[in-house]
């Protein structure tokens, strides 16, 4: 997989399929801590690297802020959190489901400001954190975007935006407080 490299000089390693995390944290080495103090690299996930799937054209420094619509749920209502994840496949996800025009693009950022795990799929949907899905009020800042990256099938991708649909005809909303 290629990618405009961020500014430490590391490439992506290539998708090794779901919730697979691309890159353990370099300081902790994915432990999430050290000396039982929360590591500020990776923010206690473990994660060395973070993904933001959209279809928003960004340049490397461009922030990535709360306040836009939202993709999911009502689509009237304005976000109040910035989504991420430390997965290539739940990046390429956001990327496929994300509205607006042009084609998906996946960047990587780095978070400046507390991050949260994403309670819309932590033990909801999947026990644990398995997809590495975060959340922040704060900004994102792109490092970098991922080019060269494979998206879910037409059949895959068709089964999700079905099921997103069921769910917002059942009145289901994201968690955005």
């Amino acid at each position: 997989m290629t990618s405009i490299d961020d500014q430490n000089g590391d490439a992506v390693a290539a998708n090794q399929g779901p919730f697979v995390v691309s890159q353990p944290c370099s300081v902790c080495h994915g432990q999430g801590n050290i000396n039982e103090q929360i590591c500020a690299a990776c923010h206690g996930t473990g994660v060395g690297r973070f993904f933001h799937g959209t279809k928003a054209d960004l340049a490397p420094g461009d922030l990535i802020e709360p306040g836009h619509s939202a993709n999911f749920g009502n689509r009237e209502r304005t976000t109040t959190y910035v989504y991420f994840t430390g997965t290539l496949d739940a990046a390429i996800w956001g990327a496929e489901l994300a509205l607006g025009e042009g084609p998906g693009r996946i960047y990587i950022v780095e978070p400046t400001g507390q991050i949260e795990d994403d309670p819309n799929l932590t033990n909801k949907r999947y026990p644990g954190n398995p997809t590495r899905s975060y959340r922040s009020r704060e900004p994102l800042r792109a490092t970098g975007e991922v080019l060269d990256w494979q998206g879910h099938s037409a059949e895959q991708t068709k089964a999700m935006k079905d099921g997103l649909q069921r769910l917002q005809q059942q009145g289901v909303e994201p968690i955005d407080d």
